[in-house]
C-alpha cells in the first residue's frame, strides 16, 4: 500500500547544520511551502487543524501571506486538493513505467487497486480532494482520466467492454471512490477487508465481458464480429443494413 506523499523536498541533501537547512528551506517557493505544511497538518491532525495561522506557522511565513498567495483559507485548501492529485497522478504514472499488463482486466484490477490504495494511505487528503465537486477540474485530476481511458480504449479495442467507454469511466471512479469513503467512515474493527475486493469484482463484472467480443484486435476483427451479428439485428432498414455489411466487408478484409 502506497504511503502517505511526501510533504518535504527530498531533493536536497541533509544538512547537519541546522542554520544550513533553514536557510535552504526559506529559498524554496513560498507557495509550495506553504501547501506542504498545510498538506503535513492535514495528514497529522486532520482538517480542522489547517486553520491561515497554524499553516503560516509550519511554513515560517506571517498569516497575511497565506491571504497574499491563495487568497483565503478555501483557496488554500484547493491548492492542497489540487496538490493531493498531482500526488496520485504522479503515483500512476510511475505505474505506466512498468511492462504493460498482457491482460487488460487485470490492468484494470491493478489499477483500481492502486486507486484504492492511494486513499487509504493518505484518508485526510483524499476525503479533501473528493469534498468539492469542482476540484475535479484540475488539471492532475483530468491527467489521471486520461490515464484511466487509456486503460478503457484497450479494453473497447479488445472487445472485452460490455458498456461504452464514458460509463465504464463512471463505473470504475465512483466505485473506487465509494470504496474508499465507505471504508474510512467504517469504525476500525468493523472494517471486512471482503468490502473492496466485492466492490472491484462487482466493477469488473458490469464493466468487461467474460470473453472478448472481438477475437482479433483491430478494427478487422471488430468489423468480423459485428459481420457476425448483424442478421440478428432489427434497427437497420435493409438498406442501411445492406451498406454497413460492404463496409465491414471491406474493414474486415483489411486484416
Amino acid at each position: 500500500m502506497p504511503s502517505r506523499p511526501s510533504v518535504r523536498d527530498g531533493s536536497a541533501p541533509i544538512e547537519s547544520d541546522a542554520t544550513a537547512t533553514d536557510a535552504a528551506a526559506a529559498d524554496r517557493d513560498p507557495r509550495q511551502r506553504v501547501i506542504e505544511a498545510a498538506a503535513d497538518l492535514l495528514a497529522r491532525e486532520g482538517r480542522d487543524a489547517v486553520t491561515t495561522r497554524a499553516v503560516a506557522v509550519a511554513a515560517g511565513l506571517q498569516p497575511p501571506a497565506i491571504y497574499r498567495l491563495f487568497g483565503d483559507k478555501a483557496g488554500l485548501l484547493d491548492a492542497v486538493s489540487e496538490y493531493g492529485f498531482a500526488s496520485f497522478l504522479a503515483t500512476k504514472q510511475g505505474r505506466r513505467t512498468e511492462p504493460e499488463p498482457q491482460d487488460p482486466i487485470e490492468d484494470l484490477r491493478a489499477g483500481w487497486d492502486l486507486a484504492v490504495e492511494f486513499g487509504l494511505a493518505n484518508p485526510a487528503l483524499y476525503s479533501l480532494m473528493y469534498s468539492e465537486p469542482t476540484r475535479e477540474a484540475s488539471a492532475a485530476f483530468q491527467a489521471g482520466m486520461k490515464i484511466l481511458m487509456g486503460r478503457i480504449r484497450r479494453l473497447a479495442a479488445g472487445g472485452w467492454l460490455r458498456v461504452d467507454e464514458e460509463l465504464a469511466a463512471a463505473l470504475i471512479h465512483a466505485t473506487a471512490r465509494g470504496a474508499v469513503l465507505t471504508w474510512l467512515s467504517t469504525p476500525e474493527d468493523r472494517r471486512d477487508p471482503a468490502l473492496l475486493s466485492t466492490l472491484r469484482e462487482s466493477m469488473v463484472a458490469a464493466v468487461t465481458n467474460e470473453e472478448p467480443a472481438v477475437r482479433t484486435a483491430g478494427p478487422a476483427g471488430a468489423a468480423r464480429a459485428l459481420q457476425a451479428a448483424l442478421p440478428d439485428q432489427t434497427t437497420l432498414s435493409g438498406a442501411e443494413q445492406h451498406l454497413l455489411g460492404e463496409w465491414l466487408t471491406r474493414l474486415a478484409s483489411d486484416g
